[in-house]
């Protein structure tokens, strides 16, 4: 099987990585937002909703979404920002004896500057094999003046059942609660459970977090992103979302490497770079 191989996915143009052991993943250029992540020898990892929507400007449900230069409302941006919606141009693509690895690319154009008048470029690098995804996200400041954003890796991680769920790694960090109007409150679990809706933004965390569930378990693992973001809207939250079948929630848990406590600046001529990193066990 190749490398890479070049496709479309309801009419998307994507491709699949595959490494030398048979892990793939497999990444759109809209949005540069990998869809699939199986390791080698495994099942899916990632949830991709059944009746996700694939039109122009729309966000795929599934999968990871880049967020970028705006995570949810908090700025005068559409929610959650232009990236993941933007056509975005694979850049490099390469493999070594245990990965396959490549890079798309967005550069500030006439239709970002009308929303945010910044000169950026972005690299979304995606490296998959053995029982391991990377997914790096660098933000370089192209022009003359500092600029400021929040972003956010927004991973939906499939899970056999959410209600068998477990997230460990969380205990005594401050969270927003979203639910509850962003009051800020203190985990004090060491293991956290999932019965109903949550929508947390979870602060400075730990670089480890571990999902376990139903004989399995995913090292969940982050770079340059402080804070994460958990969240799962439960029955009485997928109505509200035509893109997510009644029981998907089921299905899917958000573990979402984020910068938004503290927007991130870039001073002219830096870059900036966050990392998630999955790994299934």
């Amino acid at each position: 099987m190749p490398a890479f191989e070049r496709l479309e996915l309801h009419a998307v143009p994507a491709t699949r990585l595959t490494a030398p052991d048979g892990a793939t993943a497999l990444v759109t250029d809209r949005g540069a937002q990998v869809l699939s992540w199986i390791p080698a020898g495994g099942d899916e990892r990632l949830y991709l909703s059944e009746t996700a929507v694939y039109a122009p400007d729309t966000p795929i449900r599934g999968g990871v979404p880049v967020i970028f230069p705006q995570f949810g409302t908090l700025g005068a941006l559409a929610r959650h920002g232009f990236a993941r919606t933007a056509s975005w141009t694979l850049d490099e693509s390469r493999a070594g004896a245990d990965y396959a690895l490549a890079t798309w690319c967005l550069d500030s154009n006439p239709a970002t500057r009308a929303i945010w008048p910044h000169e950026f470029r972005a690299e979304l690098t995606v490296s998959v094999g053995g029982n391991q995804l990377d997914v790096e996200l660098a933000i370089e400041n192209t022009g003359t003046e500092p600029f400021e954003f929040t972003a956010a890796l927004h991973s939906y991680l499939r899970v056999r059942e959410v209600e068998h769920a477990k997230l460990t790694g969380l205990e005594h960090t401050e969270f927003r609660d979203q639910l509850a109007g962003g009051e800020v409150r203190t985990e004090a679990r060491e293991t956290l459970s999932f019965d109903g809706p949550i929508d947390r933004i979870h602060l400075d965390v730990p670089p480890r977090l571990v999902l376990s569930e139903s004989g399995r378990q995913l090292l969940i693992e982050s770079s340059g992103f402080p804070d994460v973001v958990i969240w799962n809207p439960w029955d009485t939250g997928s109505a509200a979302f035509k893109d997510l079948p009644p029981l998907g929630f089921r299905r899917m848990l958000c573990v979402e490497a984020a910068a938004i406590g503290s927007p991130v600046t870039v001073k002219p001529g830096l870059v900036w770079a966050g990392r998630q990193t999955l790994v299934a066990m």
